[in-house]
């Protein structure tokens, strides 16, 4: 299997109704929560790609276009983006639907980069032990 092929296979998507739970004092999705959202996301999606044990280091800067009101869907995509030797970095997008209209918009997108680990914490290389070309 090439990389690109993985990169493809390790695509994740993420859909999910915004409850009154999960908003703020503006009925909109807590800030907090939507990066929670993006982080897991991101890692189901590293975490397919190499199948190691992942750990989140940093994450880029995340824009939040559009306000995501409560009962709202919501549909977050992660897919790797890059791949280094211990690390790759996962690109998510959050898209927002009304429930009862067609159509969607982006509403938040960042990045987020993770470290494979050795049993004993100790970076080791994404790829290896892969079949990859």
């Amino acid at each position: 299997m090439t990389v690109q092929e993985r990169i493809n296979q390790s695509e994740t998507r993420i859909t999910m109704t915004v409850f009154p739970s999960l908003t703020n004092h503006h009925d909109t999705l807590f800030g907090g929560k939507a990066m929670a959202i993006m982080d897991e996301v991101s890692f189901m999606c590293a975490t397919r790609f190499c199948r190691k044990s992942l750990v989140t280091v940093s994450t880029d800067k995340i824009d939040f276009h559009k306000a995501i009101p409560s009962g709202s869907i919501v549909e977050a995509i992660a897919r790797v983006e890059s791949v280094g030797r211990t690390s790759l970095k996962v690109y998510v997008e959050i898209y927002l639907e009304s429930m009862y209209e067609d159509g969607r918009e982006l509403a938040i997108q960042g990045r987020f980069t993770f470290v494979a680990l050795d049993d004993n914490k100790k970076p080791v290389p994404v790829l290896q032990g892969l079949d990859v070309q």
